[in-house]
């Protein structure tokens, strides 16, 4: 999925705009966009994200030992 920066927008910022959720979409997205974290913390106005949403995991079944 693409997306484009608005100003001064931080990049998890533009993860959660666009997926809902930061969690592991900041660090996939960093490492599928070589040269993005050059950029410094906040991303000019413009610029072109892919932005790399992780798998989902599935959830482990938890067992409770006490109520």
């Amino acid at each position: 999925m693409r997306a484009i920066a608005q100003d001064y927008e931080m990049l998890d910022e533009l993860c959660r705009r666009t997926t809902g959720s930061t969690a592991e979409v900041v660090e996939a997205t960093l490492a599928a966009n070589p040269g993005l974290a050059k950029l410094g913390p906040r991303l000019p106005a413009g610029t072109v994200v892919q932005i790399a949403v992780p798998p989902k995991r599935t959830q482990k079944q938890t067992i409770n030992l006490w109520d």
